[in-house]
């Protein structure tokens, strides 16, 4: 029998992948096959100092206490077509729950791209932490793209450049859940699949991270020293099917403030993204997907419209 989809579990557990492992082989064989078989899971021993990690999650908190007038400093104007800037975002999802989140989207790669305009001034070491943070995701990102790129049995350039090369973009992202008396009249984030490449998320202990798997809902387990890493839709349709896009949602707490600081790694908007060419040879790799301009793309699926 089918289990509800508000069902969770937690006997299954999201792969953990120790990246100091000699062996690269074994570690690039461990994230492909999680890439297929989840599109979720957690790298460990990565090479981004703990001390940094806990150096962003600290101003990142600092930002978010600030008074409302403060914060307001680096507001998404109400006119931008943009999605850079704070803002505070109530709405229901399908099934009529409140999601309630404050969060705060700035570009941090590359410095074409980056407006220090929504970079909050306060705390003061705030962008420092972040242009440090930047540097280390995006060697991060890109060790684990070549690793993506030889498991569909391609240079390991591949999605990289697929995906735009050095127009890549890299967008931080910071949610502030607030605690909730009632979690289940409220999520955080309803279930979703991200729309970009990949995204590489860290958070504060209260996680709240759950992936849908085999009928499942399973409770993300989380070291704050990890990132957890999400295949989003770009590299689904980019591997042609090959690579996992995972639904995953955001849960509330009852007594515990929870933050999460998602880095989506993503195309420019006006970049073709689909099967990549090398992927589709004879008659047994058609594509199974078709190719978007990434913001027709982003446009159809926020209006829930068709997407071949």
């Amino acid at each position: 029998m089918e289990m509800e989809k508000n069902q969770h579990i937690s006997s299954l557990d999201i792969p953990v992948i120790d990246l100091s492992n000699p062996d690269e082989e074994f570690v690039a064989s461990a994230v492909v096959k999680a890439s297929q078989e989840w599109g979720i899971f957690q790298v460990v021993n990565h090479g981004i100092p703990t001390e940094l990690i806990l150096r962003l999650l600290q101003v990142g908190m600092e930002f978010f206490e600030l008074p409302e007038t403060e914060k307001e400093a680096v507001a998404k104007p109400e006119d931008s077509l943009d999605i850079e800037g704070y803002r505070t975002k109530y709405q229901k999802d399908l099934e009529g729950r409140n999601a309630w989140v404050d969060h705060l989207f700035h570009r941090i790669w590359p410095p074409s791209r980056v407006n220090h305009k929504f970079w909050p001034k306060n705390p003061p070491e705030y962008i420092e932490v972040n242009e440090e943070y930047a540097s280390h995701i995006k060697k991060l990102s890109e060790k684990i793209m070549e690793w993506l790129s030889e498991g569909l049995g391609l240079r390991h350039e591949a999605l990289k450049e697929g995906l735009g090369g050095e127009t890549i973009e890299y967008l931080m992202k910071i949610n502030y859940y607030p605690p909730c008396p009632d979690p289940e009249l409220v999520v955080g984030a309803p279930d979703h699949t991200d729309v970009n490449g990949i995204t590489l998320l860290v958070a504060n202990e209260a996680l709240g991270l759950q992936a849908f798997k085999d009928n499942q809902w399973i409770d993300a387990e989380y070291t704050t020293s990890g990132i957890i890493v999400i295949i989003g839709d770009q590299f689904l349709r980019m591997s042609n099917g090959k690579y996992k896009s995972v639904e995953h949602r955001a849960k509330m707490d009852k007594e515990k403030t929870r933050i999460s600081w998602p880095v989506f790694v993503e195309s420019s908007l006006d970049q073709v993204f689909g099967p990549l060419p090398e992927l589709i040879t004879g008659d047994e790799n058609v594509p199974k997907f078709k190719p978007y301009v990434y913001k027709d793309y982003k446009f159809r699926k926020l209006k829930k419209l068709l997407l071949d």
